[in-house]
């Protein structure tokens, strides 16, 4: 067993950890991770690159399947093979975390695989997969990002088989001939895209009024309805009261308006949300304070216990990726004494790589009118975009939730194509706090799609163009 001391140890190497460790080396700390599964957490293994992956195979086989004789393509003996999109996609997990590796050696991170947890006297012991003890790490300072897992839903048993979670799912070699998906959610609905591309038949349940009940309403109606031209079928304001394991299949007992329903289908996928991983770490012993397991921090990521802080999906909302990095920027940029521009969870873009794609920042209009603001909305739908007629996508809107008042962006969202790529002019627009008027005024290229932002910020300001 090796004894060594840090500068900084971090718990876990996901898209939070890894970059927080890279950060803290460029400043000059001595860092090391720890690490229990692959480098790169979720996210590259299991979650945004793989998922990203399908995704794009389910993308253009719809546009074949569906769009073909208006591009004026024909095929003989077409076939979709999901083997091979599988393949690709475990490539470019693979990849992406032997990047990961590269750049733990680029910069002089050392990284131990296993376990840690932190003793009564707070040092970090590292066990192997036979809980045989590897090293015993001392640091000044420790930053943990341990991320989250897939939540169960209460008296189900994920079997891994025919009831799965996110993770299971993503590993599927081959695709069932049916699914009932559980949650509509992010992760719930860019499954059912891909499946249904690949000719699955998907049903997804939702407790919630609404499909991507977190989103702005007026892009879940978008996304509702594409999906339902897809028949894919999706049940809102239903309650799943039980799932069971069944001779070739799952039965999904569930109940709206009072009345129950059984659902069959091959396999059933369950996406209701995401529990933090604190569990086995020793906080309870070392004194750091949780919430329902969720490491509680102030503004600067610390811990209840000095020296400890926390960062990512292990401490709650927003659960993104590119959150959990920047949080981990923010939080060894302040341990090392630098300025920082400050970081606010409600500048954070969220997206959905459903198709239409999502992505918003900022607030709903429910959520502006909640907190007190007097709005005006501005909106421009992508069927009068020359760029999306041009491309034949014309699914969408971008909408702006601003203050009547002020004039303050305080809230953007997208709905239709490459909407993950369009949201960050937005998010940098509420950053520097441009307002509608300067939006408008910054010159878009015609054509594109990116026009509907600023014809949406016309329209807020009462004198759109082209509606």
């Amino acid at each position: 067993m090796s004894k060594e001391s840090f500068d900084l140890v971090v718990l876990g190497a996901g898209p939070g950890g890894y970059v927080a460790a890279i950060r803290a080396s460029q400043l000059g700390m001595k860092t090391a991770v720890v690490e229990k599964e692959n480098l790169g957490g979720v996210c590259l293994n299991w979650g945004c690159i793989p998922s990203k992956a399908l995704l794009r195979c389910a993308e253009m086989l719809n546009t074949i399947n569906h769009e073909s004789k208006s591009l004026g393509f024909s095929f003989d003996n077409f076939s979709a093979d999901y083997g091979a999109a599988f393949k690709r996609s475990r490539i470019a997990a693979k990849k992406n975390s032997k990047g990961v590796e590269f750049l733990m050696k680029k910069n002089n991170i050392e990284v131990f695989m296993g376990s840690g947890r932190f003793t009564p006297s707070g040092e970090i012991s590292v066990t192997d997969s036979d809980s045989k003890e590897t090293a015993l790490l001392n640091s000044k300072d420790t930053i943990i990002a341990t991320g989250g897992r897939a939540m169960p839903l209460p008296g189900v048993e994920m079997d891994g088989e025919s009831i799965l979670g996110y993770r299971e799912a993503i590993v599927l070699e081959e695709l069932p001939k049916s699914i009932i998906i559980v949650g509509a959610g992010a992760i719930g609905v860019e499954f059912a895209y891909v499946m249904n591309a690949y000719g699955t038949e998907v049903t997804i349940v939702e407790m919630l009024p609404r499909a991507l009940p977190l989103s702005d309403a007026e892009l879940s109606d978008v996304v509702t309805k594409a999906y339902k031209k897809k028949k894919i079928q999706i049940l809102t304001s239903t309650v799943v009261k039980k799932v069971e394991k069944v001779k070739g299949g799952v039965k999904v007992t569930v109940e709206k308006d009072g009345a129950e329903q059984v659902l069959e289908a091959e396999k059933s996928l369950i996406s209701i949300g995401f529990k933090p991983n604190s569990e086995n770490l020793g906080l309870e012993e070392i004194g750091v304070e949780t919430e329902k397991g969720w490491i509680k921090v102030d503004d600067n990521f610390c811990t209840s216990k000095e020296g400890i802080y926390a960062i990512g999906d292990v401490i709650g909302q927003p659960l993104l990726a590119h959150a959990a990095s920047a949080e981990g920027l923010e939080c060894v940029e302040r341990l090392a004494g630098e300025k920082t521009f400050g970081y606010d969870p409600n500048r954070v873009p969220n997206c959905i790589y459903s198709q239409p794609q999502v992505a918003s920042v900022g607030l709903t209009e429910e959520q502006a009118k909640d907190a007190g603001h007097e709005v005006k909305i501005g909106r421009f739908p992508f069927s009068a975009n020359g760029k999306a007629r041009a491309i034949g996508d014309t699914d969408g809107l971008v909408k702006l939730v601003v203050d009547a008042k002020y004039g303050e962006i305080l809230g953007a969202h997208i709905a239709g194509h490459d909407a993950t790529e369009q949201i960050i002019e937005l998010a940098l627009a509420m950053n520097l706090e441009i307002t509608p008027l300067e939006l408008h005024k910054t010159i878009h290229p015609h054509p594109t799609l990116s026009e509907a932002v600023a014809e949406a910020a016309l329209d807020a300001m009462g004198h759109a163009i082209h509606i």
